[in-house]
C-alpha cells in the first residue's frame, strides 16, 4: 500500500459532482495509487491507517498541565468552548501552537507572493541581459539589439526556465540559504552552456567570453542578493506562523497519536484540535493536543476559518464509519483528505513532507490556485481603487442624504461569514431606520418593509449601500466578485440557511464578493425558501468552478445593467 494519498484527488468536487458516493470511490482507489511527485504540489495531507475506536487508556494521555496549555492557547484565540485551563507562558514547543495562528486567508496572500519573487528574478536578468549586451557589439545598443544578442538571450531565457526547473521557488525547511544559493550557481552555470552554445553557432565564442563572464556575474550576485532576502522572508513568514499549515484530526487514534508526536519532533505543523464522533470512548487530549468535541462540534467551531485540512485518523476499512464522515465532514468549506500508513519511520516522514513542505506557490491548493490568488488580488486592487476614486463623489452625496433622511450613523456594519468561514465584518451604507437594525439578518429585508427608509429604499434598488464595501475589497477581507456574504444567524422563514443545504459551506472557499454570478442571474435580494437557497448555492459553486479574470470581467459589466433591470428582487 502506498504511503501518501495525493489530497489534490481528495479534495471533495464541486457542484454537480458532488456526490459523496463518487467521493468515496475515489478515494478507495486513490488509497492504492502512486503520490504525485510533482514539487510543485508539496503541501498534500494524508490520512493514517488507525484502528478503529480504540480504548482511550492505549493513547497514554500526557499530564493535565500539558492539555491546560492546549486549552489555554485556545482561549487566547477565543476558539475554546471551555471554561478551564491555567497553564504557563513559556509554552511554545510542539505540533499545537495556536498562538501563532493565521487564518488562511492571510497565508493564501502570502502564497501569491511567490509571482513577485519570479517577476523580481525577472526584472533583474533583463536589466543585466540589456546593460552587459552594449559590450556585444562596438555598434552601440541598436547594433546588438539588431544582430548580436542572441546568444545572451538564450542564456536569459535558459535561465529563467532553470530558475523554476531547479525548484529555487520552493523555499523546503529542512534547506539551508548556503544550499539554496548552490542551486542558483548551478542554473547560472547551466544558462551559461545554454549561452556558449548559442555563440559557437555564431562564430563569436572569443568575443562573447569576457562579455559572458561579466554576464554571469552579474546575474548571480543580483540572483544571489535577491533569493537570500526572499529566504530571509520565508523563514520570518514561517516563525510567525503565516506559512505553517494548521490541521485538525477527526478521531482520537493510535494513529493520529503517533502523527502528532512525529509532528512534535519537527515543529512544523499545527495540530489544532481532536474531533472525534465517539467522543465517549475518546480521551481528554492526545499527546497535549485537546479533543474538543464530536463531529457535530467540528461542523460549527470557530476555529475553522483557521483550518488548511481536516485530516481523518480512522482505520479506511471501517467503511461504513468512514462514509458517514466523509459526508458530514463535506458540509465544511475545508478540504478533507485521506492519508494512509505512518506505522513506519519512512511513513510518518513522508505524510509531515507534504504536510509541511511548503512552496509559496503551493500551499493546500494548486499552483494554479496560488496563480489565480495573486491575479485576483492585483485585480481587486486596481479596479477597486479606481472604482472608489470614480464613486467617491456619489458615495458623499449618499452619505449627505443619509443624514438627512433619518437620525443615525451613515454607515452600518454587519459581521458576515468570509472565506473559509472567517468571520469579517462588512461596511454598507445605513438604509433602516437605526431602531429597526437586524445586524443578525434574523428577519430578511420583504417588499415594503416599514424597517427601510426613504433613501435606504433607493440605495438598496440600486444597490448603492453596497458601495462601502470598497474598503472590503481593498483591506482584502473580500473580492469585487465572488458569492456574495450573508449575515451570520441568517434565517430563511424560521430556518437557518446555512442548514438548509448541504454544501452552502462550500460558498465559503473563496473570498466573498461585492457582486457575483448568483446576482447578475437574479439571485439577488432575500432568500424566501429552501429553492431560493439552494439555486443561490447552486449558482456560487458553478461560479467557483468558472473563476477566471475574463469571466470576473463580464460579470463586474453586467452588474449595472442587471440591477437596472431588476423588477423583481427585494432588497
Amino acid at each position: 500500500m502506498n504511503i501518501v494519498a495525493s489530497a489534490e484527488k481528495h479534495d471533495l468536487p464541486y457542484g454537480k459532482r458532488a456526490c459523496v458516493n463518487g467521493y468515496l470511490n475515489a478515494v478507495w482507489q486513490g488509497v492504492g495509487e502512486t503520490a504525485s511527485d510533482d514539487p510543485q504540489r508539496t503541501l498534500q495531507t494524508v490520512m493514517t491507517d488507525a484502528r478503529t475506536g480504540a480504548p482511550a487508556e492505549t493513547l497514554t494521555p500526557l499530564a493535565a498541565p500539558d492539555r491546560a496549555t492546549g486549552e489555554k492557547a485556545l482561549r487566547v484565540q477565543g476558539l475554546s468552548q471551555s471554561r478551564k485551563a491555567e497553564a504557563p507562558a513559556d509554552h511554545r514547543r510542539g505540533p499545537f501552537r495556536p498562538e501563532r495562528l493565521v487564518p488562511l486567508r492571510e497565508r493564501r496572500a502570502n502564497e501569491a507572493y511567490a509571482y513577485l519573487f519570479r517577476f523580481s528574478d525577472l526584472l533583474l536578468i533583463a536589466g543585466v541581459s540589456l546593460f552587459v549586451a552594449q559590450g556585444l557589439s562596438s555598434r552601440g545598443w541598436q547594433g546588438a539589439l539588431a544582430g548580436d544578442i542572441l546568444p545572451l538571450l538564450v542564456a536569459a531565457v535558459s535561465l529563467c526556465w532553470s530558475l523554476k526547473s531547479f525548484d529555487l521557488y520552493v523555499y523546503r525547511r529542512q534547506e539551508r540559504l548556503s544550499g539554496h544559493l548552490l542551486r542558483v550557481l548551478a542554473a547560472v552555470t547551466l544558462s551559461l552552456i545554454a549561452g556558449f552554445g548559442a555563440a559557437g553557432l555564431s562564430g563569436r565564442v572569443d568575443l562573447l567570453i569576457p562579455v559572458f563572464g561579466l554576464w554571469a556575474v552579474g546575474v548571480w550576485l543580483g540572483l544571489g542578493a535577491l533569493h537570500g532576502a526572499s529566504f530571509g522572508l520565508v523563514a520570518r513568514w514561517r516563525r510567525k506562523g503565516f506559512l505553517t499549515p494548521n490541521i485538525v484530526i477527526v478521531g482520537a487514534t493510535r494513529d493520529a497519536k503517533i502523527l502528532i508526536e512525529a509532528a512534535l519532533e519537527r515543529r512544523d505543523v499545527n495540530i489544532l484540535g481532536i474531533f472525534d464522533d465517539r467522543l465517549s470512548r475518546a480521551p481528554g487530549d492526545v499527546c497535549g493536543v485537546p479533543v474538543l468535541g464530536d463531529t457535530e462540534a467540528l461542523l460549527s467551531h470557530k476555529i475553522t476559518p483557521y483550518v488548511d485540512r481536516v485530516v481523518v485518523a480512522v482505520d479506511p476499512s471501517a467503511r461504513a464509519r468512514v462514509e458517514g464522515l466523509i459526508r458530514r465532514l463535506s458540509l465544511l468549506p475545508n478540504a478533507v483528505s485521506l492519508l494512509v500508513d505512518v506505522d513506519s519511520e519512512a511513513g510518518r516522514k513522508t505524510a509531515l513532507d507534504r504536510l509541511s513542505e511548503q512552496s509559496l506557490s503551493a500551499n493546500g491548493v494548486g499552483p494554479s490556485d496560488a496563480h489565480r490568488t495573486l491575479h485576483k488580488r492585483l485585480q481587486d486592487v486596481v479596479i477597486g481603487t479606481l472604482a472608489l476614486l470614480i464613486f467617491a463623489p456619489v458615495m458623499v452625496v449618499v452619505a449627505v442624504l443619509i443624514k438627512l433622511d433619518s437620525p443615525g450613523p451613515v454607515f452600518f456594519r454587519q459581521r458576515r461569514h468570509g472565506m473559509n468561514n472567517e468571520v469579517i465584518n462588512v461596511w454598507k451604507f445605513r438604509s433602516m431606520r437605526i431602531e429597526a437594525a437586524d445586524p443578525t439578518a434574523a428577519r430578511q429585508v420583504s417588499r415594503d418593509d416599514d424597517r427601510v427608509t426613504r433613501v435606504g429604499r433607493f440605495i438598496r434598488k440600486t444597490s448603492l449601500d453596497e458601495l462601502p464595501q470598497l474598503f472590503n475589497v481593498l483591506r482584502g477581507d473580500m473580492s469585487l466578485v465572488g458569492p456574495r456574504p450573508h449575515a451570520i444567524g441568517m434565517k430563511t422563514g424560521d430556518a437557518d440557511s446555512a442548514k438548509l443545504v448541504a454544501e452552502y459551506a462550500w460558498r465559503h472557499r473563496i473570498k466573498p464578493g461585492m457582486t457575483g454570478w448568483a446576482a447578475i442571474k437574479g439571485s439577488r435580494g432575500a432568500l424566501e425558501n429552501a429553492e431560493d437557497v439552494r439555486r443561490r448555492v447552486q449558482l456560487d459553486i458553478d461560479y467557483i468552478e468558472r473563476q477566471s479574470f475574463w469571466f470576473d470581467l463580464y460579470i463586474m459589466a453586467m452588474t449595472v445593467p442587471c440591477i437596472l433591470g431588476d423588477r423583481h428582487a427585494v432588497r
